[in-house]
């Protein structure tokens, strides 16, 4: 394993709350630390096992109940329990919940799988909205990270001391999943996900390869769940639901599945959308349902995938066809921003009378009243759409000639 990268990673690491001095970027990373061990565990079973799981929510939000309970117990017992230890019981919780569910969830492959997983995240889920004792309803469970002795002054009061727990446990818990990736049964896995007839006539059991990822991956993902629990002293239900495992598979896939890299992104992405860009408009799900679309369509192997195979392209390719790549670039961001405009508009023509009539779309002012700019949008999505065809398709031929 090349060192390089990871001595790269934990300077970044180190140096973040220094270049960043703001209590909101330290919890936006701290967030970002936490989906990356959630994103990196359920690429276990996606892209290096071939299982498509539905259900990875489960493990994330059981192991922040673990977590919160351990830290709740540890208090009432005047049990001097150490904090940064805590999310160490959600994985605990997390491998405990995939020790029975990945077992019945790992007996098939394929959309058995997929649909089996769903169904136990929906029984889960569903428990957990009846069990107030342990899931504390619909206001869930609550605790307080402050507690016991502070070893060198560590509390975890301050964002900062939080971030670099986090940022401690996104590493290591890294670095262990792609060492396991590089062992012979990491190997065997991915053989599993390619054919797993092919194993079982080698002599190995394939249902025992996917049931061991499903303790993995469930270990891990209790441990970011565990990280949650600390960050937000809060769970509740919703970390069970689907929509959570929902934006698991969504963003791990738009990241990139056949990288080891591509989840991580998937993660920052998931982040920066719930944080940011829900906050800028009311249709950010439809712009993230749009993306996830285009990347299945047109960059199957995500947006890490799109861009490992753009820079193994020759020099020659962007020297003889650079103008029109930018070209290219420049009309598909302009049918963008062009769909973007209709989708304010209609948003905003549905919620008019509490909102008013404009829409602030960067430095324009969009009125849904006026016939002009419905015009406007939809002659830019039209031609900007036309020309993107047009010069894709030069491009292809291009190519096709070996010009």
């Amino acid at each position: 394993m090349n060192a390089a990268p990871w001595i790269a990673v934990l300077a970044g690491l180190a140096l973040a709350p220094v270049l960043l001095d703001s209590t909101w970027a330290l919890t936006l990373l701290s967030q970002i630390g936490i989906a990356t061990i959630a994103c990196l565990s359920f690429n276990l079973l996606l892209g290096q096992g071939g299982m498509l799981s539905f259900g990875h929510a489960t493990y994330t939000g059981l192991g922040a109940y673990g977590a919160i309970h351990t830290l709740n117990a540890a208090r009432a017992a005047g049990v001097d329990f150490p904090v940064s230890l805590v999310p160490l019981a959600g994985g605990v919780a997390g491998l405990a919940a995939a020790t029975v569910l990945g077992f019945l969830s790992s007996r098939r492959g394929g959309t058995a799988l997929a649909m089996v997983t769903l169904g136990l995240a929906e029984l889960v889920f569903a428990v957990a909205l009846m069990g107030f004792a342990f899931f504390g309803g619909e206001s869930g469970i609550a605790g307080n990270r402050v507690m016991g002795s502070a070893p060198w002054g560590v509390t975890f009061a301050s964002p900062v001391q939080m971030y670099y727990l986090i940022a401690a446990y996104a590493l290591a818990c890294a670095a262990s999943l792609y060492a396991l990736t590089t062992t012979p049964w990491g190997k065997m896995l991915n053989a599993v996900r390619d054919n797993a007839m092919r194993v079982e006539f080698l002599g190995a059991n394939p249902q025992s390869i996917r049931y061991r990822a499903f303790l993995v991956a469930g270990f891990f993902a209790g441990v970011s769940g565990g990280l949650a629990a600390l960050l937000f002293e809060r769970v509740t239900p919703d970390a069970l639901g689907l929509e959570r495992s929902a934006s698991l598979v969504l963003f791990t896939y738009l990241g990139g599945i056949q990288s080891f890299i591509g989840p991580v992104v998937g993660a920052v992405l998931m982040v920066l959308a719930n944080a940011g860009l829900s906050s800028l408009t009311p249709a950010w799900l439809l712009y993230v349902g749009l993306a996830f679309v285009l990347v299945v369509m047109y960059a199957p192997h995500g947006l890490t995938g799109l861009l490992q195979t753009a820079a193994a392209q020759p020099r020659a390719l962007y020297v003889r066809h650079g103008g029109v790549l930018l070209l290219l670039l420049v009309s598909l961001l302009l049918a963008m921003a062009g769909v973007a405009a209709l989708v304010e508009m209609a948003y905003q023509w549905q919620l008019e009378a509490s909102l008013g009539p404009r829409v602030a779309f960067g430095v324009f002012q969009l009125q849904i009243n006026r016939w002009q700019d419905w015009a406007a949008a939809c002659a830019i999505v039209l031609s900007a759409g036309w020309f993107f065809l047009r010069l894709r398709r030069t491009l292809t031929e291009r190519l096709g000639a070996g010009a």
